[in-house]
């Protein structure tokens, strides 16, 4: 049986989550302060509506719901990005219409994890898909890896490339990737690719360069069984994580364990979570399940 846990990620001087409530969350990325939606939140608030008020821009869902894009309201200009940094690494953040920054703070719980499966290897090759603005992928090379980095969106590949530059990591061996994933991934199998890490973090719904669908409940399981086909034969860990999902933590376990049972190691699961400043109340973010040798 599984471990189940929840996860929060080791302090950052450039991110805060300063409040939640009310179906939103209050939150500090570098000196600017941000409301975003947040449909989990529905407790009362810590700080008063005046804190809330004084935030510099608002998210503003559009008509269409929770997942298409909406707006930002400003209380006052803000840069089209700056700088954030944690530990070794720098990068980007930027107010997108979906109201992401670029930057996912929960991430970097597994981080030092991931740093110690790579430092197992020799130059271990990782592979990361979904892979978004790059920071779990700066991570795996900050730490010795080798990594291939998958993601359909040519923007977000772009944005990671950024990233790998402002972090000096431009000498890691780092291979960016504009495909969908299912077709990458099958390709690489035909091919005989091997990786001793794997990192999936897709989304509940999302479209591939061409339009291609993808569909975490009808599609995880069978990417999770093409991606064990590309694992070494001494493979050093697995890592899957999912948003807004009515999956468990342990559905997500099930699913690697089983893949994976042949390989031995052992499967933990859980909630990656973040803690308010102040209060310490446990906000959830995201599912985990992670494998390792």
């Amino acid at each position: 049986m599984p471990e189940l846990s929840l996860l929060a990620p080791p302090p950052w001087s450039d991110y805060e989550l300063l409040d939640t409530g009310n179906g939103a969350k209050l939150e500090r990325f570098g000196q600017y302060t941000l409301v975003r939606p947040e449909t989990q939140a529905i407790w009362s608030p810590s700080r008063s509506e005046r804190e809330w008020q004084r935030a510099d821009a608002t998210f503003e869902k559009s008509r269409g719901g929770d997942d298409g894009p909406g707006t930002w309201q400003f209380r006052r200009p803000l840069p089209e990005q700056w700088q954030m940094h944690h530990n070794n690494l720098r990068f980007w953040a930027r107010l997108t219409p979906f109201r992401h920054t670029g930057v996912f703070p929960e991430h970097s719980a597994h981080w030092h994890w991931l740093a110690e499966q790579a430092a197992a290897g020799s130059e271990p090759r990782a592979l990361v898909l979904f892979g978004y603005t790059g920071l779990s992928t700066l991570a795996l090379a900050a730490a010795g890896a080798r990594v291939t980095h998958v993601d359909a969106s040519k923007p977000a590949v772009r944005w990671a490339q950024e990233n790998q530059e402002l972090s000096g990591l431009e000498s890691r061996p780092i291979r960016w990737l504009v495909d969908d994933v299912g077709k990458f991934v099958a390709r690489e199998a035909r091919r005989g690719a091997r990786y001793d890490i794997i990192l999936l973090d897709p989304p509940v719904f999302g479209r591939g360069p061409r339009g291609e669908v993808w569909r975490l409940a009808e599609q995880l399981p069978a990417l999770v069984d093409q991606c064990a086909q590309l694992l070494s034969e001494r493979p050093l860990a697995v890592l899957l994580s999912a948003y807004a999902t009515n999956m468990s933590a342990l559905t997500l376990a099930n699913v690697l364990g089983d893949r994976l049972k042949p390989f031995g190691g052992a499967t933990s699961a859980g909630e990656l979570v973040l803690a308010e400043a102040g209060t310490g109340r446990l906000m959830p973010a995201a599912l985990f399940a992670a494998w390792s040798s």
